[in-house]
């Protein structure tokens, strides 16, 4: 074993390179998402038709699904800072290469291009806030890192919209490219070092499987991920039969970025102290909205009051499941979040195709429904994980410390 001696735990909480992490999943998730609301443009602009840009947004995902684990493990002996910037840089050259694409296939090699760095980004963001905040604070500190999804949901794609309506989508990616370069410049200069174990092994998939509540964690998180996508992509067949107005498209993605961000807010005062109460209220708040939207989603009020429950619980379960991953991996914390990583992603491809699915077999005003059936089964496997995958929380009866059962190994304070 190495001589290194553990690092004191951290007594400051970084405030500063909390926000610059939260930019940084924020500029990840718009540029996952940038070529969803400029597929016309992208379509004339590479000669190819709607669908077959739409490739731009699955293939993105697929490459994450495929390198994710082996990338990390490859990378595992990188410090962790260093692998941060480097993943902004690489986002910087993905859209820079796609806005200056001569055609198709250029584009497509420079989105898996960011796709490699979005699934390490994922594998890499939430191990090391665990690693610079105080202990009793890293429920805080996640949920203002992954704001930055909800930011990028509700402000960066369609910004990036509305920049490439103006001024051409080539314009849109490269604006996003130059952010990420200054971006670059902040992670220097604001995110602190991690030193590692110089002996430490790579993270071990099969090690972090076999640690008691990952398998759970690591089901019913991508359930929710499903359902959600489940019904958000086919979100517009289901206000059009709804009876609703077309804005109601747009004002149900605008309302669902903005209510993640209070879900997140509730999650993270939260998650340090009453996790496992907190997530089954919320999941199953999930649950009944998707139910009741079919009944009460005729109406705009009805449809959007429904639709704050379902945005604010995807805000708050992420915060709940990332922090309960990383409790429940211990030592393997990193290769365990790694896994997460791979099943939310096929997560959200087969949540596509099951809402497809939904859609063809039942009708648009069924689909809420079949989301429901995926939320009610992570529901279940929440409520059966109360030992190790989704045990009390310190506020919460039945708490007890988890330190004084198994104390922190040197491996698991420090960056690998």
């Amino acid at each position: 074993m190495s001589s290194a001696l553990p690092l004191p735990a951290p007594k400051r909480f970084p405030l500063a390179a909390m926000l610059v992490l939260a930019t940084i999943t924020f500029t990840a998730i718009t540029t996952e998402l940038m070529p969803s609301g400029l597929l016309p443009q992208i379509s004339e602009g590479l000669n190819v038709s709607e669908p077959v840009a739409g490739y731009l947004a699955a293939a993105y995902a697929a490459v994450i699904v495929v390198t994710v684990i082996p990338a990390a493990r490859l990378l595992a002996r990188i410090p962790r800072k260093t692998l941060l910037i480097s993943l902004v840089l690489t986002f910087a050259l993905s859209n820079v290469l796609v806005g200056l694409a001569p055609n198709f296939a250029a584009a497509m090699g420079a989105r898996l291009v960011g796709g490699l760095a979005h699934g390490l980004l994922w594998t890499t963001v939430a191990p090391f806030v665990s690693r610079v905040v105080p202990a009793d604070k890293v429920g805080k500190a996640l949920a203002i890192v992954f704001s930055g999804n909800s930011l990028g949901m509700a402000i960066g794609a369609p910004v990036g919209t509305a920049l490439g309506a103006l001024l051409g989508w080539r314009a849109s990616f490269l604006f996003l490219a130059g952010f990420s370069l200054l971006l670059t410049g902040l992670a220097v200069w604001l995110l602190p070092q991690v030193r590692r174990v110089p002996d430490a092994v790579r993270p071990s998939m099969r090690k972090a499987i076999a640690q008691p509540g990952v398998k759970s964690v690591a089901i019913a998180w991508p359930l929710l991920v499903l359902a959600h996508f489940a019904l958000f992509t086919y979100i517009a067949p289901f206000i059009r039969e709804a009876g609703l107005p077309d804005y109601a498209t747009s004002l149900s993605l605008t309302v669902l970025g903005a209510s993640g961000l209070i879900g997140i807010w509730i999650a993270g005062i939260t998650v340090d102290s009453r996790p496992r109460r907190s997530l089954i209220i919320t999941t199953a708040a999930i649950a009944v909205a998707m139910l009741l939207l079919p009944l009460g989603g005729g109406t705009i009020p009805g449809a959007m009051i429904l639709m704050t429950v379902w945005g604010a619980g995807l805000g708050a379960i992420g915060i709940y499941n990332q922090a309960a991953i990383l409790r429940a991996g211990r030592e393997d914390r990193d290769a365990a979040n790694g896994l997460t990583v791979l099943t939310i992603q096929l997560g959200i491809t087969i949540g596509a195709l099951y809402g497809s699915a939904a859609l063809v077999l039942a009708g648009p005003l069924m689909v809420p429904v079949a989301a429901a059936l995926p939320v009610v089964v992570a529901l279940v496997i929440t409520m059966a994980g109360r030992q190790h995958a989704y045990p009390p929380g310190r506020r919460e009866r039945g708490w007890t410390d988890p330190e004084l059962k198994e104390p922190e190994t040197k491996e698991s304070a420090l960056q690998p």
